[in-house]
């Protein structure tokens, strides 16, 4: 007997995967069903790999060895006060108030094993009791947790570039050390002047301090240039210092003499003759000279090369200028002048220190970060609080470090859209690394009595953030390499902390 039935009438199976294109259009109008879920919703989805970094490097034991506690004793803790401060940076608010917005949050909460962060007022006391001293041990907790990076990264430099430089934070009430000073932005305003000491070749913040609104005198410059050798990191040999025209003094120039430093320091006090007859140009194309010589100031200790360019003020000048005639031949050109103990041609050294420039793009990421948020009418509070903006602003470079770090893994490079997720993080500024690694949103849920994190197949950065944390995890199970005895030569170990 045969049966007769149409083709293709047979069922077919739906796979339960995600398909790229199976996704449905959603309808979404004025009478669209809204409602409340129980799960636990999180916009910072990025904080889990933070987690697992302070994990990683040992953070608490770094804390616990090095921090000068002050008087007054949290409930929750000193080391979970200061991170949870440090994660209010590193979302991107930078004022204590903004504690309000976070209270609830999911991440943050389960973190600290709460249903609800202590209100605001509770983490600026704690902030209002800090001091000199513990801004100082923050700085020491920067030193050893930079150390423990560059090992995880295979960062080995031998020679390393800094530059320094100063900005200006202007004030509105009474806080003190406001000072009346070089403010061009707002003018007769006071402000604080910190200074600010960078890494080129890794663009971190090295070392700094809170000042008040006044110039840089010569032995507070020496002061803060000795102090340079104390933090950095133990693979370190020669550095080369860049500052500009407010650090040169002979009490500076003294300290970077007996460090070993090369040095690159703007000219801002000093007439040096030069030889008219030594002026040469480089460059056949550009009309710029350049010059050098050894020469004692008044007031030093000895002498020093200073070399020069000079640009004809014809080509300084802006467009639709007016031309003034000039008296003396030196007024025809703009000068500029270095004081150096590099040896090499002078066109040669300027080009180095022209490439100090970028601490300004630095500088005004930091102030961004929560550098210009000044919480308390007390120097001592804003001398502490401008040490934990800057250890949230390394936080983040030292995130973007490993993330990069993680693209060579073996695992990721397989995975060419994992790959590229992350690549090039390292250039990108904090504001695009949020984007990257922070602002994915995350469900905290709970499954067989276990708390886990879930992200959205739909994120298209999900696939970058899950190899990521595997690679976090991977690096966690191993042993960290200052606990085995490596060539690495490691200067700040906890028992010298």
């Amino acid at each position: 007997m045969v049966k007769q039935r149409k083709e293709n009438t047979k069922k077919k199976r739906n796979g339960k995967g995600f398909k790229e294109n199976g996704a449905q259009a959603r309808k979404i109008n004025a009478s669209t069903v809204y409602e409340t879920c129980t799960e636990q919703l999180s916009p910072f989805g990025g904080l889990l790999p933070l987690i697992k970094f302070f994990d990683l490097v040992g953070f608490k034991d770094i804390f616990d060895s090095t921090y000068l506690k002050p008087r007054r004793d949290p409930k929750i803790g000193h080391h979970l006060m200061l991170v949870g401060i440090l994660m209010l940076l590193f979302i991107g608010f930078n004022r204590l108030w903004h504690f309000t917005y976070i209270q609830l949050d999911a991440m943050l909460c389960g973190f600290f094993r709460l249903t609800k962060l202590p209100v605001a007022s509770t983490f600026w006391r704690y902030v209002d009791s800090l001091g000199i001293n513990q801004a100082n041990s923050f700085l020491n907790i920067m030193s050893a947790l930079r150390e423990r990076v560059w090992q995880l990264c295979d960062i080995n430099y031998y020679k390393i570039r800094i530059s320094i430089d100063t900005t200006v934070e202007t004030i509105f009430g009474n806080q003190q050390g406001g000072r009346k000073g070089h403010n061009t932005k707002y003018r007769g305003k006071k402000a604080l002047r910190p200074i600010l000491c960078f890494i080129d070749e890794t663009r971190e913040y090295l070392i700094g301090k809170l000042r008040k609104g006044q110039t840089v005198s010569g032995k507070e410059a020496a002061a803060f240039i000795a102090k340079i050798q104390d933090h950095l990191p133990g693979c370190v040999q020669q550095v080369l210092l860049r500052a500009d025209g407010e650090f040169l003094s002979w009490q500076s120039v003294a300290v970077c003499i007996e460090a070993g430093f090369d040095f690159i320091i703007a000219n801002k006090r000093c007439n040096p003759p030069f030889d008219p007859h030594s002026w040469y140009r480089p460059f056949k194309r550009k009309s710029i000279e350049y010059n050098s010589c050894v020469y004692k100031p008044i007031g030093w200790g000895a002498a020093c090369r200073f070399v020069v360019m000079r640009i004809p003020r014809q080509e300084a000048r802006k467009p639709g200028q007016a031309i003034q005639c000039v008296l003396f031949e030196d007024d025809r050109y703009l000068y500029r002048i270095f004081c150096t103990n590099l040896g090499g041609k002078p066109h040669k050294i300027i080009a180095e220190y022209d490439k100090r420039a970028d601490v300004e793009n630095l500088i005004g990421e930091a102030k961004r970060e929560g550098l210009d948020a000044i919480p308390s009418a007390k120097f001592k509070t804003n001398y502490a609080y401008f040490q934990i903006v800057m250890l949230a602003y390394n936080i983040w470079r030292y995130l973007k470090m490993i993330a990069q770090f993680s693209i060579g893994d073996d695992q990721c490079a397989q995975d060419a859209h994992c790959a590229t997720g992350l690549q090039g993080i390292m250039n990108n500024t904090i504001r695009i690394a949020r984007l990257k690694l922070l602002f994915i949103a995350a469900k905290v849920v709970k499954e067989s009595n276990v708390d886990k994190v879930k992200y959205s197949i739909h994120d298209a950065r999900t696939a970058a953030m899950m190899n990521f944390l595997k690679f976090l995890d991977k690096l966690r199970l191993k042993i960290r390499p200052w606990e085995e005895n490596s060539h690495w030569p490691q200067r700040f170990s906890l028992q010298s902390c």
